[in-house]
């Protein structure tokens, strides 16, 4: 399948971002590695703001990928599939040169992408909550629906806490993640 336009300047924007920082992202900059015009640029993506929310939003399609082949390697065991997609999604995270490059952007001062997965990272946590809920579903946990958003929610916030500041391997942070998510998911206590 051939890149469309806007695949291009997203892919372009992304290098530079990781060769040379946000910063170094301009429009005309932009048009000139995609080889489009400025225009074409504003038409495709938006202002600058816009295109570093459809990056994160194409790399956090990417992360979602992930999930959605650990659910579907786990059908009959909602835990294992949580384990999965966490050591899945870590995994990715800790070789992802555009993480790398907005995380390590807080030692200077080219942090402008940096509150997309953090402080203001509402769309971001809502995309992957809608995901997570739609594969929890067909589980069908023991936990009451008023606190299932909750609980996906609480989720969501570790893991994402994890990809930005990993406090163990991939595999153990997983079973750890998914040890609590089964407590609260299925009622399973020890």
């Amino acid at each position: 399948m051939e890149a469309t336009t806007r695949d291009r300047i997203v892919a372009a924007a992304v290098e530079m971002t990781t060769s040379s920082g946000w910063a170094a992202v301009t429009m005309a900059r932009l048009a000139e590695a995609a080889g489009v015009s400025r225009q074409t640029v504003y038409n495709e993506v938006g202002s600058k703001p816009a295109l570093a929310e459809t990056m994160i939003l194409d790399e956090l399609a990417r992360f979602l990928r992930a999930v959605e082949e650990a659910f579907d390697a786990e059908p009959d065991d909602l835990t294992r599939a949580i384990e999965r997609a966490v050591r899945d999604v870590l995994t990715y995270a800790s070789a992802n040169t555009l993480l790398h490059a907005v995380v390590s952007a807080t030692h200077g001062a080219d942090t402008e992408l940096l509150p997309l997965l953090t402080t203001n990272a509402a769309g971001l946590l809502g995309v992957a909550k809608e995901v997570i809920g739609l594969r929890v579903a067909p589980y069908q946990p023991s936990i009451d629906p008023d606190h299932l958003d909750a609980a996906i929610d609480m989720v969501v916030r570790v893991v994402l806490s994890h990809v930005m500041q990993p406090s163990a391997s991939p595999e153990r942070t997983g079973a750890d993640i998914a040890w609590l998510a089964g407590q609260v998911l299925t009622g399973k206590r020890p």
